[in-house]
């Protein structure tokens, strides 16, 4: 699969050529592969990186949008947001292999969706800013911007350091073939 940046031009002025061969047919490989190419992404070296315009993955930032990964219905909407106009969507998921976050992808993706649309910017985090996070911006990507999840990776790659857990991967993985049977 070869992947040339979809970046809009106004945010990277340059975007970089890239060729990846990636192939996701079998999950195991797909993952491992997958795997392979996260490493080679930028190291974390900050709270928040703008993956994508004015979308943000990682741990807390200045945002009119917040998207939690990592919400709890314990402790609920967080305080800190009360005096803030700041909208605020909690889900609440383990970073577990086992743990379904494809339940989430859709409703995610549109709260995303629905902020960028108004010209809002996005944080989605989680406690660390590299699984649960990061797959849900892939998910986004894939759904509402019709990224293949190769080409999601490399947008957010060289942005942000990520790795999300080999589940959340495998969902992608299920993802992807579900968008690419969709337009097929």
């Amino acid at each position: 699969m070869s992947y040339r940046s979809k970046l809009p031009a106004s945010w990277n002025d340059q975007p970089a050529a890239r060729q990846v061969m990636i192939d996701l047919s079998s999950p195991g490989l797909a993952v491992f592969e997958l795997e392979r190419l996260l490493f080679t992404g930028r190291a974390i070296i900050s709270h928040a990186d703008e993956v994508w315009p004015r979308l943000y993955v990682g741990d807390q930032h200045r945002i009119t949008h917040v998207l939690n990964a990592a919400h709890s219905r314990r402790r609920g909407r967080p305080d800190i947001y009360e005096d803030m106009a700041v909208t605020y969507m909690g889900v609440e998921a383990r970073d577990a292999c086992d743990y379904d976050m494809s339940a989430n992808f859709r409703s995610a993706a549109d709260f995303i969706h629905a902020a960028l649309s108004r010209g809002g910017t996005v944080l989605v985090h989680c406690h660390v800013g590299v699984s649960r996070s990061a797959t849900l911006v892939l998910a986004y990507l894939m759904l509402k911007q019709n990224l293949t999840l190769v080409e999601a990776i490399c947008a957010v790659k060289d942005n942000r350091g990520v790795i999300p857990n080999r589940g959340f991967l495998r969902q992608l993985i299920r993802l992807n073939q579900q968008l690419f049977d969709k337009r097929s």
